[in-house]
């Protein structure tokens, strides 16, 4: 009997806590049981929003957003009738499309429903219209349930500029574990206005792991991302690149970069980044404009000069000895690249044939019981600040202070001439632009306005950092020593002057690894900053070349000055520069027509060709790519001609040719 109770009670305790845990399980943790039973075989899935496409000031797409759709196909839903009574007219209708045979199609769909394949793919990489038209085809227009048809869908990025201007545009990439990547434009307003919100969709876990969409519709619908309208200027783009891509296949230089600016706006009209690869060709490795600080040699005698005129210790027709090209400071000896000086020079003169001596001897020996003074002049010009700009990776200005560390008895001797100080070519050109725009400081911009379709959702106006920077007087006398050295005969850049037209600036050349004994290791930095034209500036301009063939040539003038001249030739003869009463209003009318007509286009579903007459040739490929259309185009420019006419059927056309001009 005492077994007998021992059992019976035991069963008792075993009964008691079955009751309590199926009590906990419906009452207590039941939801939370569902819960993950539901996402055993139902799961909430992330839909990527369309990103906001990225356009030049004249509306021409510089990134798109193209949607990329999957199709596949669920075998199981289907009834025999509907499937026997279409799945003929449907693979001649993929064939047809794909350029695939019928047979192809009828095979895949019957070994499908053989196999009950809930989740059979059927394409990949499908464009928006060919999407559209699969989704009327026979079976598939049914839906998913009664014609089994399935669809997902990606957004991929492209780049009508192919690899031009890549680091400057730019992307957003995101890792596995939610950390982001951010590149240039397309980075830096990812966050704030391209990427849009996400949606969520539900999808159910069918065979082999696979998960399938459910129902027609989104639990949450994706918000695309506004369209950003980017300072850029394609031409002057295009002739950047290929000037400075040029210039360094025939020096056979490490790298460079080019940035032009307009001179009343602070708008980048153009900027280029070309580095070398291991296989000797040059593509954009990295932002060497914005992220690149290093010692700016002669470009940095302008600062110097405002300087010492600012604090009125020297004149620009002060004589100054510069011996016989050399000068001592201490165990240091600043040198001049012409053998034996120059003698007795007023300082406009040293300015113009860029005497390292005459620099070195202004400003040691005016400033050598304060140099703090001098220091404190360039930072009140703001040359040891950031830009502050949009785009990630600004590299840090260096001006250092007395008692710094790196400051030496030296320091005022080397930074006059542009060592022991850095600056990044945006940061040089930026200071250049100021002195062309008769003193006032405007920051550097890289967008006019974010879009919402065609409605304007934020402008972005010019902004001054520094009303300026100097006197009035300084600035005239700068303008005309920056003239001086293009102009004169002894300036080092007269071999760019031009009686066609006028420009202002600075040559560069700066040594690097000059610390190095062997002199095999010793490299230079070929560099121009100025403006054209020289009277009535429109555009500011730098060129920086980094370690060019010394055996072919590695001056600033030689290597650096070209770019910039012909640049300057090529923007002046197709952009003419002229005064125009309400220019300003009637470039933001062709710029919101651009927009309007590519936009109005581009949301339309075409089933014949589109009239693409008189619209920019990247959008012109980009629309008609995005129809299913293979294109190709001759010239640059606008759509002049198409080989196709407007109102041809779509599905009658295998090739289009654009000529532009």
């Amino acid at each position: 009997m005492n077994r007998l109770y021992l059992v019976a009670g035991c069963l008792v305790v075993f009964s008691i806590l079955v009751i309590v845990k199926l009590v906990d399980i419906q009452m207590i943790k039941g939801e939370d049981y569902k819960e993950l039973a539901l996402n055993k075989t139902e799961k909430m899935f992330t839909i990527e929003p369309n990103r906001g496409n990225l356009y030049s000031d004249d509306g021409s797409l510089l990134a798109a957003s193209v949607p990329k759709y999957e199709i596949r196909f669920d075998a199981k839903t289907v009834s025999e009738e509907n499937f026997q009574n279409n799945v003929a007219a449907l693979s001649d209708s993929l064939g047809k499309l794909f350029d695939r045979p019928s047979s192809y199609y009828r095979k895949l769909f019957r070994k499908a429903r053989a196999n009950n394949n809930r989740y059979k793919l059927i394409a990949r990489n499908v464009n928006y219209l060919d999407y559209v038209r699969i989704k009327q085809f026979p079976l598939f227009k049914l839906g998913p349930y009664k014609g089994g048809f399935i669809e997902t869908h990606r957004v991929v990025r492209e780049y009508p500029l192919g690899k031009m201007a890549a680091r400057s545009i730019g992307y957003e990439k995101v890792d596995e574990n939610g950390y982001y990547t951010r590149v240039g434009l397309d980075g830096a307003f990812g966050e704030r206005y391209l990427r849009g919100k996400e949606g969520k969709r539900l999808k159910q876990k069918i065979a082999k792991g696979q998960w399938k969409p459910v129902g027609l519709d989104n639990i949450v619908e994706p918000q695309d991302g506004l369209d950003v309208v980017s300072t850029i200027d394609i031409n002057i783009q295009d002739i950047a690149h290929h000037e400075l891509l040029a210039q360094l296949e025939k020096y056979q230089a490490d790298h460079g970069c080019v940035v032009v600016m307009e001179t009343a706006t602070g708008e980048i009209k153009a900027i280029s980044n070309l580095g070398i690869t291991s296989e000797g060709k040059y593509y954009e490795k990295l932002n060497y404009a914005v992220g690149e600080s290093h010692e700016p040699g002669s470009t940095f005698k302008l600062m110097s000069m405002i300087a010492a005129l600012e604090d009125k210790v020297i004149d620009t027709s002060t004589v100054i000895d510069t011996g016989k090209g050399r000068y001592k400071i201490y165990d240091r000896v600043v040198k001049d690249t012409k053998w034996g000086g120059y003698g007795k020079i007023s300082l406009s003169k040293a300015f113009a044939v860029s005497s390292n001596t005459a620099f070195a001897k202004m400003i040691h020996e005016n400033y050598k019981e304060k140099p703090g003074k001098f220091v404190n002049r360039l930072m009140n010009m703001g040359l040891h600040k950031k830009l502050d700009l949009p785009i990630i990776g600004e590299g840090d200005p260096v001006i250092r202070y007395p008692g710094d560390k790196g400051w030496s008895g030296i320091s005022l001797g080397w930074m006059s001439h542009g060592y022991e100080v850095s600056l990044t070519p945006i940061q040089t050109l930026a200071f250049y632009n100021a002195i062309a725009n008769d003193g006032e400081f405007v920051k550097p911009r890289l967008i006019k306005e974010v879009r919402e379709g065609s409605k304007v959702i934020k402008k972005f106006d010019k902004e001054v950092a520094n009303s300026s920077i100097c006197s009035k007087e300084t600035v005239r006398k700068a303008q005309q020593l920056l003239k001086d050295v293009v102009e004169k005969e002894y300036g080092t850049g007269h071999r760019l002057y031009s009686k066609n037209f006028s420009m202002a600036g600075k040559t560069g050349t700066t040594q690097k690894n000059y610390v190095a004994k062997d002199p095999d290791k010793l490299a230079y930095i070929s560099s121009f900053a100025g403006y054209f034209p020289a009277d009535d500036p429109k555009y500011s301009c730098i060129v920086i070349i980094h370690e060019p063939d010394k055996s072919v040539g590695y001056y600033g003038a030689d290597v650096s000055g070209p770019v910039f001249k012909s640049m300057a030739q090529k923007i002046y003869t197709t952009s003419p520069i002229i005064d125009e009463v309400e220019g300003k209003s009637f470039d933001d009318k062709n710029l919101k027509e651009n927009y309007a007509k590519y936009y109005a286009e581009a949301q339309k579903e075409h089933t014949k060709v589109p009239n693409v007459k008189g619209m920019s040739g990247m959008d012109a490929v980009s629309l008609l790519e995005n129809m299913g259309l293979k294109v190709e185009f001759k010239g640059n420019g606008k759509v002049r001609k198409q080989s196709i006419d407007q109102g041809t059927d779509i599905n009658q056309v295998e090739k289009i040719v654009l000529e532009l001009s």
